[in-house]
């Protein structure tokens, strides 16, 4: 059975945390912290009850944080160079190990990850982590790392600046100096020489919107030098880089969601993602990806199973919801990812970007349905949504270095109230939800269902109607977008309303889509998806398919072949 993967992302630190008086900028033991072992299945299948197909834990590998675990073993980062008190979980410091600070017994935190790779097979979905493959912390050290494994840097010379046989950059002669305090006297965080930081900063004055916390890793291209690429002999980090993803995938991670993956070289992930392949034949990788240019090339020489398209889709939805923006513009985003489009990752939020329903973006989560429906119906490729989205977090608290910006902080120990009240201490219910809330969850979990329930939305073919609807006066091209998805036996008319009133459509169906699909034509009786309404249909080039479109939603119409009947 094909499956379209519907991935639900979760920050463990923030997700099962539910101290209702987090301050700003709180350390750990003022705010807490979510733990794995929270992550219960009771809570695993209230998310797979909302069509979720895989989990991507979030900030699981350990990283550059401000509480002291030297006591475990665990070696201190200088607070000078940590974002927030829980730190970056981008900015990692042993790729080996899981972070202390989501366990509730730290000398055990391997063992609870494990465990909750196994709570979550058992609940039928799988598990996604992070691949961090272009930076690390500025202070990486792992104390986990297997017998045998040497650690990053441990065997570089930094007098030089490049080095095919360097795991770093160096900026020789330099002291790193940031536009930040790094401390003073026994406090003072000293690096010399510096390390390249993490965005292709290449010197050693970073300002405060570079990854200062974050130190470049080197794949043999000497970016100094004129770009020379130097992967004959293959360059130690590879080496380094693969025995992690094979570690991962042998605890049980079935996917790795890679972090800036157009950072690193096509031909380090064309061998890599080849090499885990060959052990790990089922593992997905994931590349977040900001680059349209490179989109074929990181899946057809790269290996790459799915990618993101937030500079594609993402933005075009942000534009029509946000900016006044034409729903007809949505005909282009297919037509740039034509003949990939399973390929791609559509979302409407994650970390990285601001809630929904948050001031900042469309101030109600209600409106979204149009856009979730077109991200998630439009093609066979996988859906993404973030903890919280489906309840309508707004992300509007200030938690300290992040501040209110619409995002729900990676940097800081924090709680939100919206998935606090969903999660009920471990009982899932709705019973602590606002009406609003119950009712948004429950138009998720419809449609987010409906992707691996329907075959015609997640293994059937797409046919976009708009190029015979633009002059239509019965459907206004700006703010409604109308497409088809078929198979032998079924097709589905979607049309989605980004409008603030009703829209009386009268829909135009060519006869080149009968044709093509393969679809009879007669009177039909269709069933509504989303409301299970049913009702008699013409189907048919000769005459408009009407519907009713509320504002700010939309309709999907499922329409059985064997059921047509001629019309006369």
């Amino acid at each position: 059975m094909l499956v379209k993967p519907i991935i639900y992302q979760l920050i463990p630190r923030l997700f099962t945390n539910y101290n209702d008086s987090c301050v700003p900028s709180g350390t750990i033991e003022q705010n807490g912290s979510g733990k794995l072992n929270d992550i219960n299945a009771a809570i695993l299948d209230s998310i797979k009850s909302l069509g979720a197909t895989h989990v991507w834990y979030t900030g699981v590998i350990e990283h550059a944080h401000c509480p002291d675990y030297t006591s475990y073993g665990i070696a201190r980062q200088n607070p000078h160079i940590v974002k927030g008190q829980a730190g970056s979980p981008y900015a990692i410091t042993d790729y080996y190990d899981i972070d202390p600070d989501i366990a509730v017994d730290v000398d055990r935190r391997l063992e609870e990850f494990d465990a909750l790779v196994r709570r979550t097979h058992d609940a039928g979905m799988k598990v996604i982590i992070d691949f961090v493959p272009n930076h690390v912390a500025r202070q990486y050290s792992s104390d986990a790392k297997p017998e045998g494994v040497r650690d990053l840097g441990s065997d570089d010379n930094p007098e030089m600046g490049f080095s095919p046989s360097n795991n770093f950059y160096y900026i020789t002669r330099q002291q790193f100096s940031p536009s930040i305090d790094l401390g003073s006297g026994d406090d003072a965080y000293v690096e010399f020489p510096a390390k390249a930081s993490g965005n292709d900063c290449f010197h050693a004055f970073p300002g405060r919107n570079d990854w200062y916390e974050t130190v470049k890793l080197n794949y043999g291209i000497d970016y100094c030098g004129g770009g020379h690429r130097h992967f004959h002999p293959i360059p130690d980090t590879w080496f380094k880089m693969l025995h992690i993803l094979l570690y991962w995938a042998s605890r049980g991670v079935d996917g790795f969601r890679c972090d800036m993956a157009h950072m690193v070289p096509i031909e380090f992930w064309h061998w890599a993602i080849g090499n885990v392949k060959s052990q790990y034949p089922d593992v997905i990788f994931i590349a977040e990806i900001y680059d349209i240019g490179l989109y074929r090339p990181y899946i057809y020489d790269a290996g790459f199973d799915y990618l993101y398209d937030k500079v594609n889709l993402y933005d075009t939805l942000r534009g029509i919801q946000c900016d006044n923006w034409s729903a007809a513009q949505l005909t282009n985003c297919w037509q740039t990812v034509e003949g990939i489009q399973p390929q791609m990752l559509n979302f409407l939020e994650n970390h990285d970007e601001q809630r929904f329903a948050s001031q900042f973006y469309a101030g109600d989560p209600a409106k979204a349905i149009p856009s979730l429906v077109v991200s998630s119906m439009m093609s066979t490729g996988p859906m993404m949504i973030y903890f919280g989205q489906e309840l309508g977090e707004p992300g509007m608290d200030q938690e300290g270095f992040s501040g209110r910006d619409g995002r729900t902080t990676i940097f800081d120990y924090w709680s939100l109230e919206s998935v606090r009240r969903w999660l009920n201490r471990g009982t899932p219910s709705e019973a602590a939800l606002t009406d609003s809330q119950r009712h948004l969850r429950s138009r998720y979990a419809t449609i987010l269902n409906l992707c691996n329930t329907e075959p015609a939305i997640n293994s059937g073919r797409f046919f976009d109607l708009m190029y015979v609807n633009y002059d239509n006066p019965a459907l206004n091209p700006h703010r409604q977008y109308v497409f088809l998805r078929s198979t032998p036996d079924e097709t589905l008319l979607i049309a989605v309303n980004f409008a603030d009133t009703t829209a009386d459509l009268r829909i135009r169906i060519p006869r080149h889509a009968f044709d093509t699909l393969a679809i009879p034509e007669g009177e039909v009786k269709a069933t509504e998806l989303l409301t299970g309404d049913t009702m008699c249909k013409d189907f048919t080039p000769e005459r408009t398919f009407d519907t009713l479109v509320a504002p700010y939603d939309a309709v999907v119409w499922k329409i059985r072949h064997k059921k047509i009947v001629p019309l006369r």
